[in-house]
């Protein structure tokens, strides 16, 4: 489960040249990876800068665990059971609520004391490689179903640490891809919060071409199958990257809800289609965490995704293409949007 770091705010949108002239493409450093945002037509590109700014900014001080002052932190320092949430966390929550319940608890927002256990306790770039104290034994997390999400109107228990990551990041990028969209007179735009992304607007002909690597996710230089996307969203998760050792013990960000430590993962990569990034951000973390056993958070909602082992096999599920170039086909209805609005009592 990829936790927010802190947003770099005075880090600079720098151009990067694709030479494509149908398009214009920026990226920078925010919460602890890379942004990019890729529009069409291109002088549309730095109103779509500024509104995703304003998100980004927002996001940060609503879900980094990292910022002593964001609304997250204050909450885990908090004594109090009862907490009036702004409307941008209280729908952070839900998306985190609505993503345990659609993944069995695969997925839950109470690992934040794990992750710290492990040695997770401040932005990434911050930990040392090689911790010289071993892990605490770990032991399964408080879980979901101990939070009550009303509206805005938030019930937690004394001493749980609410950690985000695994659907933040990606509600980030649908947030951010909306609001970028909503100031442009026309045309599309593309979203990435580090390879975890969105898309708004009318997509350039033929869909969005999005290269599907790990091996970016590690620094090294991407290579793979390049898909089409033409609505929704694309995450991956993976256990090849956020990696340190804490005694003879190798630790990842990657947090097992039902035993508090760094997954066992059945596959080393999943990456995952869906209506908004928010639920592939929150199955792809599902297949990671559950294996074969959470296929069925994938299957049941229809949504396509690329599965690779260990020994570096493919699976493929759903109707995710098997060629080169080949379009992602996500679902029309989100269930997940669905049950978001029906815990902030949206409409």
């Amino acid at each position: 489960m990829s936790t927010l770091a802190p947003l770099h705010p005075n880090a600079p949108w720098q151009h990067v040249d694709l030479g494509e002239r149908f398009i214009a493409v920026a990226e920078r450093s925010a919460l602890g990876t890379t942004a990019r945002v890729i529009v069409w037509p291109p002088h549309e590109l730095p109103n779509a800068l500024h509104a995703v700014d304003d998100q980004l900014s927002a996001l940060d001080l609503q879900a980094s665990r990292f910022r002593d002052d964001s609304e997250i932190s204050q909450v885990n320092a908090s004594q109090s059971h009862t907490f009036l949430l702004s409307e941008g966390l209280a729908e952070l929550v839900a998306t985190a609520l609505a993503a345990a319940q659609l993944t069995d608890g695969l997925v839950d927002p109470t690992v934040g004391g794990a992750l710290i256990a492990m040695g997770y306790d401040r932005d990434f770039s911050a930990i040392q490689e090689h911790l010289p104290d071993p892990p605490a034994m770990g032991t399964p997390v408080p879980g979901w179903a101990s939070l009550e999400l009303n509206g805005r109107l938030l019930r937690r228990p004394t001493g749980i640490v609410l950690d985000l990551g695994a659907t933040a990041k990606g509600m980030g990028s649908d947030r951010s891809a909306r609001a970028a969209r909503s100031v442009m007179s026309g045309g599309g735009v593309l979203v990435s919060l580090g390879g975890d992304l969105a898309v708004a607007g009318q997509s350039p002909q033929g869909g969005w071409p999005i290269l599907v690597s790990e091996e970016s996710l590690a620094g090294i230089e991407p290579s793979g199958p390049v898909i089409r996307l033409q609505r929704g969203g694309v995450a991956t998760s993976s256990v090849v990257c956020r990696r340190w050792r804490r005694g003879n013990q190798a630790m990842h960000h990657i947090i097992d809800p039902r035993t508090g430590e760094p997954v066992r993962a059945h596959w080393r990569t999943a990456t995952v289609a869906a209506p908004t990034c928010a639920h592939a951000n929150a199955a792809s973390t599902a297949l990671i965490v559950g294996g074969e056993d959470a296929l069925h958070v994938a299957a049941a909602a229809g949504l396509p995704a690329r599965l690779i082992g260990h020994d570096g096999s493919i699976h493929l599920i759903g109707s995710w293409p098997d060629l080169d170039g080949g379009q992602l086909i996500v679902p029309a209805g989100d269930p997940f949007v669905s049950r978001i609005m029906a815990l902030t009592g949206a409409t």
